[in-house]
């Protein structure tokens, strides 16, 4: 994706060439030899193809069934919920973000968000199953692997990781849960909530204090809690406007001792850790939001030619056409941002981060408005719980605050033009 091929004029700006209508770049001097007659490639290889259709087809098999179920219920059986990992593993998609030497899939980000496309147009709960595994994991050491790093890559057991508190979420410096050295042992004690999955969680990566005076980068270590641990205190989960059967729950930590071997990565190492996952997840994660709104996109379009009303198809009223071309060119323009935020991810570019806010910003608030616009067009049936529409709108919202606000990736990308 995003490749450059031979056979077109060269790239970047143009202005008109004198006495010509033909273009030409409008670059001091000629581009480097390897630079000329190239062009960007816009096309994913056919081996990700190939997976988008494996990932579809199990998307529309296993998932889709149990979306209204878990959704009115707001609950996933965990006997249901074992059997739909199992069958990810099975199909060799479970922990596909996971390097594989650590028995992961290996896949780069560009896969990761074609799975993330396919995951986005069923409910929350229900894709992640498919195993999208924060990425602190491949922090562990070769001590950590049985009885971590193997149960977790196999679906056996699950794992949460734990970064927002009462007074913390994307401002770490707000940061209050503890872990002290004590003796031999690490102390842990603080809360956190809205964490992901922490109500089944076996192990929940904890984010903590360890320096109170380093710098910012330096301040914080990962910890591997395992759910049997004592001093760990599950809380309950929160009631939520959307995301029925996903639970976000808090839990506190009082006085939780753990033994070197439950520390994940290095010492003061986790902060770059925990942000390495972030951006990886908002890069899938925008993923996810193009395919809901390609989703939402298809529903309106099918319901559009149904549909009749003043004695025409619906589809042939220009307001409804208008509609639906918006949605269309928003949602290739989200497509776009996430493919080139995951290309120069698996290119090594640092930039990649940036690019990440951007389309984590503008694919995330693009769903909701496509969202909005697909539930106009049902109108009245829109509202019902008995077409997806009204789910997707709710699930919609969420996505402008997790994994960094809107306001945050604005702050990002703004910081990142001054620099330049």
């Amino acid at each position: 994706m995003f490749n450059v091929a031979a056979g077109s004029p060269p790239l970047g700006p143009t202005v008109p060439a004198r006495g010509a209508g033909r273009q030409e770049p409008a670059t001091a001097g000629r581009l480097p030899a390897q630079e000329e007659g190239r062009q960007v490639d816009f096309t994913v290889p056919p081996e990700l193809e190939m997976l988008r259709t494996t990932v579809r087809g199990y998307v529309q098999r296993h998932l889709r069934p149990l979306e209204q179920t878990v959704d009115r219920s707001d609950h996933l059986d965990p006997a249901v919920f074992r059997q739909l990992r199992g069958k990810a593993v099975e199909l060799g998609l479970y922990a596909h973000n996971l390097p594989a030497e650590i028995g992961g899939g290996g896949l780069g980000l560009l896969g990761q968000v074609i799975i993330g496309e396919e995951i986005g147009r069923t409910s929350m709960p229900l894709a992640d199953a498919v195993g999208f595994l924060p990425l602190a994991i491949a922090e562990a050491g070769i001590h950590q692997r049985s009885w971590f790093v193997d149960p977790l890559v196999s679906g056996e057991r699950l794992v949460a990781y734990a970064l927002t508190e009462s007074d913390a979420g994307s401002d770490l410096g707000g940061l209050k849960t503890r872990a002290e050295r004590i003796g031999q042992r690490w102390r842990l004690s603080g809360s956190k909530q809205f964490i992901s999955g922490a109500d089944i969680a076996d192990f929940i990566i904890v984010l903590a204090v360890t320096d109170p005076r380093a710098p910012l980068r330096s301040r914080f270590t990962m910890f591997i809690v395992e759910r049997t641990c004592p001093g760990f205190h599950y809380l309950g989960n929160f009631h939520k406007m959307g995301w029925k059967g996903y639970q976000l729950g808090a839990f506190s930590l009082d006085g939780c001792e753990l033994d070197d071997d439950h520390v994940l990565g290095a010492v003061g190492g986790g902060f770059e850790s925990m942000m390495a996952t972030i951006n990886a997840t908002r890069i899938e994660y925008s993923g996810r939001y193009v395919g809901m709104a390609d989703e939402l996109l298809r529903l309106a379009v099918d319901y559009a030619r149904q549909r009749r009303t003043f004695g025409e198809q619906l589809a042939s009223h220009q307001a409804i056409q208008f509609s639906l071309a918006d949605c269309d060119c928003e949602i290739e323009a989200a497509r776009l941002l996430t493919y080139r935020a995951a290309a120069l991810a698996d290119a090594g570019d640092p930039h990649f981060r940036i690019a990440g806010s951007r389309s984590k910003l503008y694919a995330s608030e693009m769903v909701g408005r496509v969202a909005d616009r697909v539930l106009q067009i049902f109108g009245g049936a829109g509202y019902m719980a008995d077409f997806p529409v009204e789910r997707m709108y709710r699930d919609a919202r969420a996505f402008r605050i997790g994994e960094g606000t809107s306001e945050i990736q604005r702050m990002q990308v703004a910081r990142h033009l001054l620099r330049e």
